[in-house]
């Protein structure tokens, strides 16, 4: 893939969405057309398409997929079954708070909109397509921005990134792959590094996938061998993404980034987060109020369908997040800049959206 022939995981094609079906990545590139509401908040839950700016990208075109099944001519008939739209969107993915944005950010177009259930329908498609073209904006500010916040030294950086924050992850680009692509493009990139991201595996999968695509060097290794390479001075930064962020920077991302930021600061290497200034959610004091969300633990037991455990007497723990102390935390990227985790109050009252 070169910058000319970027990837989008959700498009607007013909009167329906086209989501990459990532479940099926790297080995097959499927295409799933969406025409239906209930369709879109099932490819939510099953990961068709993840990834927080992602998600919230499908859950706002699944709000007008909704909406343009609504047979009610009447106003407020309209906004109270536009209303169950949005409830069946939000119980997909509990952590992801730009799914929630999202539908929210649907729902308050469809309010302040005059005119006819017809218009006000075609008004919720525009802003739909809106939040993904700003999404797309967004992540390369965030990629200038975290390349400008990367250390100077050395003058080709060796980076470590969790999970998939890339182009699939968004609606193109990339958060956490955007500030490596943005130091790729700079010429200042050695190599990344791309924990495989047990269990389902979104960085050996995915992240290397899309790097394959556009030839940036990416070693693949097991997370458990994130603290070996910083001791053996491999890393010089680490760049993850984020699905929620507290108002005191605490930030959830994807199990298993909280050991790597760990890892990260008992080596004296700077751990940034990458994300769209709407992961911010201010109503939350800290990360202990961020909800979690616990997964089928088919996902531990099975790859595939190759059972890697004993059939019976394991229990099963799969928390999909966890969250890492602002404490940990070097910078937070998003479109504004590159803030520290104890200015985000700050910005509260300039909140995205």
């Amino acid at each position: 893939m070169s910058n000319s022939n970027p990837v989008y995981p959700v498009i607007w094609h013909d009167d329906r969405v086209l989501l990459i079906d990532q479940t099926r990545l790297p080995q097959e590139y499927t295409v799933v057309e969406i025409r239906h509401y209930e369709d879109m908040a099932a490819a939510i839950k099953t990961m068709i398409v993840r990834g927080a700016p992602a998600i919230g990208v499908a859950a706002a075109y699944g709000m007008y997929l909704g909406a343009r099944a609504i047979a009610a001519t009447d106003r407020q008939q309209f906004l109270s079954e536009l209303e169950t739209v949005a409830e069946t969107l939000r119980q997909t993915r509990p952590t992801a708070v730009n799914l929630f944005w999202a539908i929210a950010r649907m729902l308050k177009t469809a309010r302040g909109t005059l005119g006819s259930v017809d218009h006000l329908k075609a008004v919720l498609l525009e802003t739909a397509q809106t939040i993904q073209a700003e999404d797309l904006q967004t992540c390369r500010a965030i990629g200038e921005h975290g390349l400008n916040a990367l250390p100077k030294t050395p003058e080709k950086l060796r980076l470590l990134t969790h999970c998939n924050a890339g182009a699939l992850a968004t609606a193109g680009y990339g958060t956490a792959l955007g500030v490596v692509r943005s130091a790729w493009i700079a010429g200042r990139l050695e190599r990344l590094y791309a924990d495989e991201t047990r269990p389902r595996l979104q960085g050996a999968k995915l992240t290397a996938w899309e790097c394959v695509q556009e030839g940036i060097p990416v070693t693949v290794i097991a997370e458990g061998m994130a603290a070996h390479c910083m001791n053996r001075g491999m890393v010089d930064a680490v760049v993850v993404g984020a699905d929620r962020i507290a108002a005191n920077g605490d930030t959830a991302n994807k199990i298993g980034t909280y050991q790597v930021a760990i890892a990260a600061r008992a080596h004296g290497i700077p751990f940034f987060v990458a994300a769209p200034f709407s992961t911010v959610d201010f109503e939350l004091a800290s990360g202990r109020e961020i909800p979690i969300e616990e997964r089928d633990p088919v996902e531990l037991y099975q790859i595939g369908t190759t059972r890697l455990t004993p059939e019976r007497g394991v229990d099963y723990y799969n928390p999909a997040f966890d969250v890492t102390p602002a404490s940990l935390i070097a910078a937070i990227v998003t479109e504004r800049g590159a803030i520290a985790p104890g200015e985000l109050a700050q910005w509260r009252g300039v909140q995205a959206g």
